[in-house]
C-alpha cells in the first residue's frame, strides 16, 4: 500500500516496517504486504448517534444523501442518528473513511 497505516502498538509498527522493507526489496509480494497492512492497522472506532449526525452536518448532507453514499436506506441512517441502531461492516468502514479522508474518497 502507498500509505503507512497507524499501528496498534510499537511491536506491530516494527513488524510493519520490516515487512515494508522486505516488500520494497522484493521478498514479500503485494498480496502478503496487504495482509500485514490489515494486521497492523488500528481498529475502526465506534460511531454513535452524535458522531454520525455531526459528520453528516459537517459535510452538509441530508440523511437521504448520506444513505445513498453509503448504499443503505434512509431509515437506517435515521435509526443510527437516534441511537436505535449502530453502523457495522462496510457502512462503518465507509463512515471512517469519509471522516478521515472526506467525501471525495468514496465518490
Amino acid at each position: 500500500m502507498t500509505t503507512k497505516p497507524k499501528a496498534k502498538s510499537r511491536i506491530l509498527e516494527a513488524v510493519h516496517e520490516t515487512a515494508s522493507d522486505l516488500h520494497r526489496l522484493g521478498f514479500i509480494d503485494k498480496r502478503k504486504m496487504q495482509k500485514y497492512d490489515v494486521l497492523c492497522m488500528e481498529p475502526i472506532p465506534e460511531y454513535g448517534a452524535e458522531r454520525i449526525r455531526a459528520l453528516r452536518k459537517n459535510l452538509h448532507l441530508s440523511q437521504a444523501v448520506l444513505a445513498a453514499v453509503l448504499n443503505t436506506s434512509l431509515s437506517t441512517v435515521r435509526k443510527w442518528e437516534i441511537g436505535d441502531k449502530k453502523p457495522s461492516g462496510p457502512s462503518l468502514k465507509l463512515l471512517d473513511l469519509i471522516e478521515r479522508k472526506g467525501l471525495d474518497a468514496v465518490l
